[in-house]
């Protein structure tokens, strides 16, 4: 297998792919209160354009795929893209980061397509907190998701928090969580151009980890299977760890070794980078199968050479809605 560097000397190997930029919620931090304009469905890759996409892609260097949105859980048959994905090489590490709302329904379906490991965004373990931070939600219908998503297999089940100022900050709740499941809580800095309420609802990470450890020890411990951007730590007698991703206190730019693909077939080398790469075109664009996945290479070529060494200050870049990037 070929091995993707960029021009920083990083291994790229790691794609974030969308396949939806619809979502059942409207979490505060991602979408205004109306929600988005919707992308129409011909914008949007089909499976079958994914699958000859990830075919270069993986050749190229990939070893990793997560699935995101949106929430990828509303795209009808998202079981059958996991299947395709999962045919395309033995024991490829295939993940899926979702909102958990639909999880219960489909869990044990995407383990036995081919699915390993699962990130859910629960961002208050309070009915009332999680129904306001999300527009709507139902927190009982996320933990459900959790559980099946143990039931099924999943290995591991991370828990994504995004903290938000005297919104969720009553963190000490998911202690217990990790005491009574083998689940991964992380609690995630919150990035102020990727949503609708200001940076004055930052609370940095180091807040968090001090008001945690009022409860007990925590021993700095290997990062699970899936390792990214968090540092984990054990607490004794728990099932589960938490950890600690800080984009904004500690960046974790210099080590970052991903890629994305939106749903409508943009190659981002940056999460808030403008610098996209369209792949789109080039695979509607009617040329032989050879020619189109040359150009697919280049596209992915191209995308790696506008990788930035890190994302800056976040104020420099355009605000935008992490619904339609994938998070």
């Amino acid at each position: 297998m070929k091995v993707l560097v960029d021009r920083f000397s990083r291994r790229i190997d790691y794609l974030r792919l969308a396949v939806t930029d619809r979502c059942n919620l409207r979490c505060i931090y991602c979408m205004p209160p109306e929600g988005v304009p919707h992308l129409d469905h011909a914008e949007i890759l089909t499976y079958e354009e994914i699958l000859r996409f990830l075919r270069v892609a993986l050749r190229a260097g990939i070893g990793k795929v997560r699935l995101t949105g949106g929430e990828p859980l509303v795209r009808r048959d998202v079981e059958e893209l996991v299947r395709g994905i999962a045919s395309l090489r033995p024991r490829l590490d295939i993940s899926l980061t979702t909102n958990g709302t639909l999880l219960a329904k489909k869990a044990e379906s995407l383990a036995a397509a081919g699915l390993k490991r699962v990130n859910v965004s629960i961002d208050s373990l309070h009915p009332e907190t999680y129904r306001r931070l999300t527009r709507g939600g139902d927190l009982a219908t996320a933990l459900e998701g959790v559980e099946a998503a143990l039931e099924a297999g999943l290995d591991p089940v991370k828990i994504n928090v995004v903290t938000l100022k005297h919104l969720n900050d009553e963190v000490e709740g998911f202690l217990d969580l990790v005491y009574r499941l083998p689940v991964h809580v992380r609690f995630i800095e919150y990035m102020s151009p990727c949503g609708a309420v200001d940076a004055s609802y930052f609370v940095s990470n180091r807040v968090i980890r001090a008001r945690l450890l009022r409860h007990g020890a925590m021993e700095e411990a290997p990062s699970p299977l899936g390792a990214g951007p968090a540092r984990y730590y054990r607490l004794p007698g728990a099932r589960g760890m938490v950890g600690f991703i800080s984009p904004v206190s500690s960046h974790f730019c210099p080590e970052c070794n991903r890629l994305r693909l939106t749903a409508e077939g943009r190659m981002k080398p940056c999460l808030f980078s403008t610098e996209e790469v369209d792949v789109r075109g080039i695979l509607r664009g009617g040329k032989d199968d050879r020619e189109t996945e040359e150009e697919i290479y280049r596209a992915i070529l191209t995308a790696l050479d506008k990788k930035p060494y890190d994302h800056g200050k976040l104020e420099s870049f355009t605000k935008t809605n992490m619904s339609r990037i994938g998070g």
